[in-house]
């Protein structure tokens, strides 16, 4: 079972990660700005179903390296380290703005709903997040791997989808926001990738 202490850390860092707006988060504000909360609401569920899936699939394949070989999961947490740093770095030198009016026609939910499933399972870098990030709060000491990683995943995918309904809902105010100040999108990529980059590096540094 996972600590408190570790439990509560993860989750106060995951609710900052998921109110920090980052790409679900914009792609649920454009969707819901040019074609209703409804719709911003379907695209934000979508995205929570795809993230379950890549839980699912990091709780089967972090299990088994942890529970076979402290080598592998080396190797893992090594890479793993390398890609938090790496989004990091590149968040912090991003300088493209994003465009949430680009390609904004309105849409009906069901088809948001999909999309937004198909473009998260099918985004290697999410897949690749879940397991870099995750098996951070795992502890083998405390008990069953798989069940830590399930709580884990499943609080993720929570926080995930209730900030996306709030931005969602709050769409309107938002995204003219956003679109008169575009500075907001340079600074939440450096905030994004402090965190990441503090993230691969407290993930180096952990020991098995």
């Amino acid at each position: 079972m996972i600590d408190p202490a570790t439990l509560i850390a993860y989750v106060t860092i995951v609710f900052g990660f998921v109110f920090i707006p980052g790409p679900a988060t914009l792609l649920t504000v454009a969707r819901a700005t040019s074609s209703g909360a409804r719709v911003g609401i379907a695209t934000g569920a979508g995205i929570a179903a795809g993230d379950i899936l890549h839980t699912i699939m990091a709780i089967i394949g972090v299990s088994a390296i942890i529970a076979t070989s402290a080598v592998l999961f080396s190797v893992i947490k090594y890479a793993g380290a390398a890609y938090l740093i790496y989004l990091g770095l590149r968040a912090l030198l991003e300088k493209t703005p994003v465009d949430l009016s680009r390609g904004s026609q309105p849409i009906t939910a069901a088809k948001a709903f999909h999309q937004a499933v198909i473009a998260e399972v099918l985004n290697p870098k999410t897949a690749l997040f879940f397991l870099a990030f995750l098996p951070q709060f795992v502890t083998p000491e405390n008990g069953s791997v798989m069940l830590q990683l399930s709580m884990l995943g499943v609080i993720f995918v929570v926080l995930g989808l209730f900030s996306t309904v709030v931005f969602a809902i709050g769409a309107g105010k938002l995204g003219n926001f956003i679109r008169r100040h575009p500075a907001v999108i340079k600074w939440q990529g450096k905030v994004v990738g402090s965190i990441y980059c503090a993230l691969g590096i407290r993930l180096a540094l952990q020991e098995r």
